[in-house]
């Protein structure tokens, strides 16, 4: 007996394929023809009439916490060095990095940036900047026996890149079909001038920003990716290059023909339209040469900048910087990761200021987890709960959002091997900067399925969405 289904050309089929088409990494700008097999167009849950971005800067491998936040009073840093004696940073480089929130942590407990973060002090100080504390996925509050006897659900594959990297964007593990960026998308792209500029990649395909009708978008450092043979003359023949054109976009009878055909339309429509919108828009902020992660945010600015020709309203932005699992030479590699890190954080904002949309751009790190306590010879393992960082004028700064965990290998907050529990969901983190950014808490529900499981939804470190 036949068990397949058959397939039936219907509104819900034709949607189930381009959702998955969506999942199969074949977004504009992915391949050599710069095509998205995948559609727009269900409606937009709200509205806006304001403009607000959302970039997230996610830390691919596992970036160590604990030699980014570094405990700096007496008590903390003694323990700090104990754990990691091999790997621990000097505590005479860290004075001039000496975060001092407005409101102490209890007990004096102290932390400084890494060295190489220091151009984000002065944010921080300027309240400009918050810490959110021991932050990592959970399904739902969960405690150290509860972990230990197993008797909540628990994020799958715990210690896994891929899927926690997975679930820190889509609250799924490997194999998800949309991220919550790309869900945040589709409350608004029938809001925006152009939606396929709702979500923008600006480093490859990545599933956060994947929604259920959104599309991430993705360009290069350069800007749009041009579809090859119709941009420059094919084959040397202007001729041929409209032929192929034609041949790409004609309408077709058959459903996914037609589907390939209107997205081709769309896709070099968008080219058009993008490099146009971004020869007008100049960004005069100097960003950091030789730096990957500075080239992709100038490349966000540029499109901040260039929001009123393409009539945006909502963007959601992500970009990355690899090479944070440092197994060992952490002493060695970590410090050049900060650097790159603080140097392009800080330029971003200052462009923001520039533009004049400091209050309406917020900016937030991410990564597969955090890394253990102790350290490995000389690096450190997988973790679990990590520091990350949000920045923004429209971020309610100079503070540590959380408790800091404690210091101690099989201690309170160790799950084992120094594995912070997180004490903070990347939902509830993820609520917080949704809410700012205008979303309702009935829709927040469809953003982050797991958010119902949490009493505290918002962490309170930005402003209310109407405003700085």
């Amino acid at each position: 007996m036949n068990h397949f289904p058959k397939l039936r050309p219907d509104n819900a089929s034709r949607r189930a394929f381009l959702r998955r088409s969506g999942a199969l990494s074949l977004a504009a700008g992915a391949t050599p023809w710069a095509l998205s097999l995948a559609a727009m167009g269900e409606a937009a849950a709200q509205s806006a009439t304001d403009y607000k971005a959302l970039v997230c800067v996610f830390l691919y491998g596992g970036n160590d916490q604990t030699n980014t936040v570094v405990p700096y009073d007496s008590a903390s840093y003694a323990a700090y060095q104990g754990l990691r004696s091999n790997i621990a940073l000097d505590r005479s480089a860290l004075a001039d990095t000496v975060l001092a929130p407005a409101t102490a942590l209890a007990g004096g407990r102290q932390y400084a940036l890494a060295p190489g973060l220091a151009p984000l002090v002065a944010l921080f100080d300027a309240g400009k900047m918050s810490v959110v504390l021991n932050v990592g996925t959970l399904v739902r509050p969960t405690s150290k026996s509860q972990y230990s006897a197993g008797s909540v659900p628990l994020p799958p594959k715990l210690f896994s890149h891929n899927d926690q990297q997975s679930f820190w964007q889509a609250s799924s593990p490997e194999g998800a079909t949309s991220g919550w960026g790309g869900r945040l998308g589709d409350l608004y792209a029938a809001g925006n001038g152009n939606s396929t500029f709702t979500c923008v990649s600006v480093t490859g395909n990545a599933v956060y920003l994947a929604g259920k009708s959104a599309v991430q978008y993705q360009i290069t450092t350069n800007g749009p990716v041009p579809v090859t043979g119709i941009k420059s003359p094919l084959f040397g023949s202007a001729a041929c290059s409209q032929a192929l054109q034609s041949l790409m976009t004609q309408p077709r009878t058959h459903l996914f023909e037609s589907e390939h055909a209107r997205v081709a339309s769309r896709s070099i429509s968008a080219h058009d339209q993008l490099a146009t919108a971004l020869s007008g828009a100049n960004v005069t902020t100097a960003f950091p040469a030789g730096n990957s992660l500075g080239d992709q945010l100038k490349m966000v600015a540029r499109m901040i900048a260039a929001r009123g020709a393409t009539g945006a309203r909502r963007q959601v932005f992500f970009v990355a910087l690899g090479g944070f699992d440092n197994h060992d030479g952490l002493a060695t590699a970590h410090p050049a990761l900060m650097t790159s890190v603080g140097n392009a954080l800080a330029a971003f904002y200052q462009s923001t200021v520039e533009m004049g949309v400091a209050d309406r751009v917020t900016t937030f790190t991410g990564s597969d987890f955090g890394r253990t306590l102790v350290s490995n010879n000389d690096g450190s393992d997988h973790g679990w709960g990590g520091m990350q960082f949000v920045l923004g004028g429209g971020v309610l700064g100079k503070s540590f959002v959380g408790t800091p965990p404690v210091l101690a290998n099989n201690g309170p907050d160790d799950v084992g091997q120094g594995r912070l529990l997180p004490a903070i969901a990347v939902d509830q983190y993820a609520a917080t900067l949704a809410s700012w950014f205008g979303v309702s808490a009935s829709d927040q529900a469809s953003v982050l399925p797991n958010l119902g499981n949490f009493s505290t939804r918002n962490l309170g470190f930005m402003a209310p969405a109407g405003g700085a």
